[in-house]
């Protein structure tokens, strides 16, 4: 989603905000710009496209100019992508500029009502409604830019995250956020201002994280005052300090960081585990579980909620609690969970999952939950983020910064999460004996070194792609604990290459898909040696039948499917629970291939963002 930065103290702003843009690159966007102070005046540039559109379009005197200024990066809700729908933008009278994340849902009733005070318009957008209104409060009430931002956006309603600078008062930014996250790197006389920790990392590692409905007035060569909107009322501010190193998000050598974060998966993995899971003394420790025990325990059920590929991790789960911990489990779409009236009540549990922790409906889903008294459990990657505020409780997957916009150690680092839970669980119901429980955590413990090799066969991989990359449909087949992991590499597919992909039980195949297949059809048919591989190989035999093309994704040493499959891909043997984690990083990899070799943009697919702060 858009991209927030800013900065207010002795340094060059320009750099900072250039740079910190670049750095919110990975969060999808359509146009860029930025508004610097000078002393005297506002210096304002802006276009479609990308960031270095931005730079190649900047007069050379805006380059050096002042210690205060705005960045954004949009991601279009209201107006198509333009040069003029683009932020930052100015008030009526100049005197007021404004970047924003979020959508203004009642911008339509409050703009008639500014035309009817004489305010004109220049763009589609939502956010210059809200500038607009912002001076009009502060011409109304005769107040100063704080009181001006507070009065105004209790007139509205929405989502967002906003950075607002007035050429009268120019020693002061004002921020404020609902919905959107907003984050204050803190140094020696000076401020950051930042969707996320990435673009001040290098500066400083001190953050304030603004919480739903609070707002602040960041004051140069002073200090930081934080109040909640609703209120007025003052907040101490939070200044936490962060672990991320930059190097964390730079691509360290590979071509893109879709292709870096694939290969840190046996790390990512390991980090997940590493102090939770002791097989030697055969434990698994989570405090926010061990805490909350009996509520899992007396759970009537779990309700997952979550979208896109955490939804998927969440199919996964689904099987791993149901078959270890015997618990019944329902997953929903968190956009879809909000708005038919869902029967919640206080013997549910409710799971949210999302990598960055910002997800507009699951964060939504979060809130209806706990109205109706579920307790709520949330397992996110992004320390501080909302949804980890926001639960009762909660686990990091610890799977470090994923910048690459279609995620991958996301999703097995959540799964190696959901399943130390779910043994945890099992263990404590009694589910599971003391000799499968040790097996299990044997094998999760050998998953990073599993992962490694498959990652060996990525030139492998790569040579498939290459045959396959001109096709128009593929499709992807798998059962039991690996039909999740075939909507996830059809997800992958069609996010980074716009190839339509779709996902299927590979028993629903004779139910419709069928149809489709003939010899210019790609399946890729998930087909390990654990679960239902007899029938499997049933399904491939149909297809082959029909003359489709075979890529199998099989156990070490397979033989049926080999002789039936125009490709293999192989993984090592590990558990049928565990297998996902194995099975999806080949249809990771085969993704990025083909996205690549048709010339896409495999770390900003088009109309994608991040993380999704809007509905």
């Amino acid at each position: 989603m858009c991209g927030i930065v800013g900065y207010i103290g002795p340094r060059e702003a320009y750099p900072i905000i250039i740079e910190g843009l670049k750095r919110l690159e990975y969060r999808g966007y359509d146009s860029a710009g930025v508004a610097l102070f000078d002393g005297t005046d506002l210096k304002v540039c802006k276009t479609k496209g990308k960031v270095v559109d931005l730079e190649n379009k900047l007069p050379t005197n805006i380059t050096n100019t002042g210690h205060i200024g705005i960045g954004h990066t949009r991601w279009a809700t209201h107006g198509v992508p333009n040069d003029v729908n683009s932020h930052p933008h100015y008030s009526n009278s100049g005197n007021l500029v404004i970047i924003h994340n979020g959508i203004i849902e009642n911008y339509e009733a409050l703009k008639k009502e500014l035309i009817k005070r004489g305010f004109t318009f220049q763009s589609d957008t939502d956010t210059e409604v809200l500038v607009n209104l912002i001076e009009d409060v502060k011409n109304k009430e005769n107040v100063k830019l704080g009181k001006a931002v507070q009065i105004a956006l209790n007139q509205v309603i929405g989502a967002y995250a906003i950075a607002v600078f007035d050429k009268t008062q120019p020693k002061e930014i004002v921020i404020a956020r609902l919905g959107s996250p907003l984050a204050v790197g803190v140094g020696k006389d000076e401020f950051f201002i930042a969707s996320d920790a990435s673009p001040f990392l290098e500066y400083t590692k001190d953050a304030i994280y603004l919480e739903d409905e609070e707002m602040a007035i960041i004051r140069l060569n002073r200090d930081i005052k934080i109040r909640k909107i609703k209120d007025d009322s003052l907040v101490d501010p939070y200044v936490q300090t962060l672990k991320l190193n930059l190097e964390e998000i730079e691509k360290g050598g590979f071509d893109h960081f879709m292709l870096k974060e694939i290969y840190e998966q046996p790390r990512a993995i390991t980090d997940t585990y590493r102090g939770r899971l002791n097989r030697q003394e055969a434990i698994i420790k989570m405090s926010s579980v061990e805490d909350n025990m009996k509520k899992f325990l007396n759970a009537d059920r779990i309700i997952i909620v979550a979208c896109g590929t955490s939804w998927h991790a969440g199919l996964v789960a689904e099987y791993i609690f149901e078959d270890l911990a015997r618990i019944p489990v329902e997953v929903e779409y968190a956009s879809e969970f909000r708005y038919r009236n869902p029967i919640i009540t206080e013997k549910d549990v409710v799971i949210a999952i999302s990598q960055s922790g910002e997800t507009a409906d699951t964060l939504a889903a979060i809130k209806l939950a706990k109205s109706k008294g579920a307790f709520v459990f949330g397992v996110c990657n992004v320390v501080g983020s909302s949804i980890a505020r926001e639960t009762d409780a909660g686990a990091y997957t610890h799977a470090g910064p994923e910048i690459g916009v279609a995620s991958t150690k996301a999703f097995t680092t959540q799964i190696t999460v959901l399943y130390l839970i779910a043994l945890r669980l099992a263990r404590a119901k009694g589910t599971i004996s003391s000799s499968d429980f040790r097996h299990h955590l044997l094998e999760l413990e050998m998953i990073p070194k599993k992962v490694e090799k498959v990652l060996e066969s990525n030139e492998h991989i790569k040579y498939i792609a290459d045959i396959y990359k001109d096709v128009h449909n593929f499709l992807y087949l798998g059962r039991g604990y690996n039909f999740p992991v075939a909507l996830e590499g059809a997800l992958k597919l069609k996010e980074i290459s716009y190839i339509h992909a779709e996902g299927y039980p590979a028993a629903e195949m004779k139910h419709g898909p069928i149809a489709l297949i003939d010899e210019n059809m790609p399946i890729v048919v998930i087909a390990t040696k654990k679960g239902h591989y007899e029938k499997v190989v049933s399904n491939i035999q149909e297809i082959k039948a029909r003359k489709g093309k075979i890529i199998g994704i099989v156990t070490e040493g397979d033989v049926d499917v080999r002789e039936l499959a125009d490709h293999v891909i192989e993984v090592p043997e590990t558990l049928e629970s565990l297998s996902p984690l194995l099975t999806t990083i080949p249809l990771q990899l085969l993704s990025y291939h083909i996205a690549v070799l048709i010339g896409k943009n495999v770390d900003q697919p088009r109309n994608l963002a991040k993380s999704v702060t809007v509905e």
